[in-house]
């Protein structure tokens, strides 16, 4: 036995953002005798540590290349932009991508959308990551759109945000190699789906293929089809058994009044 058989244990990468740890709690509480290690890092490295196998599973940014992994997507997130608490825009209370046509916007390097065409003025230089460039928008050089869970994430008391209605939303959802589908993957599959401990499905699916099917009661048709041959008639009615019976609560005849002599 190797030392992963011995001690098995989960690994689950996730990118900045992402939020496990309700699953993580209720993994600990079905499985505590399994340790699940959470792995964060950045959105772009994710896919190449599943390939690696240096993780497990991951929750990851869509899209992923899905002639090699497997991915159920969880919640789409609102888009915002985050601005100075003192910029113009504060005062609403949603804007749009025309809103901020104006707007010197940055694109870090680790941008988690896939522009088409970026919005607002383009900014003197790329920051390298989603922290720098919220840096320079506290300097009130320039503004930022991201998922609203960054935002929250990069928190800082002197810059805010607002949600952005028509920009690109970004979706989280659990991704795996697929030809890796472990009971394991299937274990944590069954969490963030919500199905109970005692759900059929997942790695209990195949113990259910497996027992065999109980074959079906045939006796009562074929009993009453025999009743009927042998009373040359239908077989009886639940009422006219009861009826018919010693027992079963069955009333008695009624009986004539006697008649007098005379």
């Amino acid at each position: 036995m190797t030392g992963s058989q011995e001690t098995p244990s989960f690994r689950l990468a996730y990118v900045p953002g992402a939020t496990p740890a309700k699953w993580a709690r209720i993994w600990n509480e079905r499985l505590p005798d399994i340790p699940l290690t959470l792995l964060q890092v950045p959105a772009g490295d994710v896919p190449e540590m599943l390939r690696a196998g240096e993780a497990d599973a991951g929750l990851v940014r869509l899209p992923v290349d899905r002639t090699f992994f497997s991915a159920i997507p969880l919640y789409t997130e609102t888009t915002v932009v985050v601005v100075p608490k003192d910029h113009l825009i504060t005062a609403a209370d949603e804007v749009t991508l025309a809103d901020l046509a104006d707007e010197v916007l940055f694109q870090p390097l680790d941008d988690v959308f896939d522009w088409d065409s970026p919005p607002g003025e383009p900014a003197f230089e790329r920051p390298a990551t989603t922290p720098d460039a919220l840096e320079l928008v506290a300097a009130g050089v320039g503004l930022l759109i991201v998922p609203q869970s960054l935002a929250r994430l990069y928190h800082r008391r002197d810059l805010t945000y607002r949600p952005v209605v028509d920009a690109p939303r970004s979706s989280i959802a659990l991704s795996w190699p697929e030809e890796a589908t472990t009971d394991l993957v299937e274990d944590f599959i069954g969490i963030v789906r919500g199905r109970t401990v005692n759900s059929t499905r997942g790695r209990t699916a195949a113990k259910a293929e497996a027992e065999p099917k109980r074959p079906q009661k045939q006796g009562g048709t074929r009993q009453k089809q025999a009743a009927a041959k042998s009373t040359g008639g239908k077989p009886a009615s639940r009422t006219s058994r009861g009826r018919a019976g010693s027992g079963g609560g069955a009333k008695p005849a009624k009986r004539g009044k006697p008649r007098r002599k005379s």
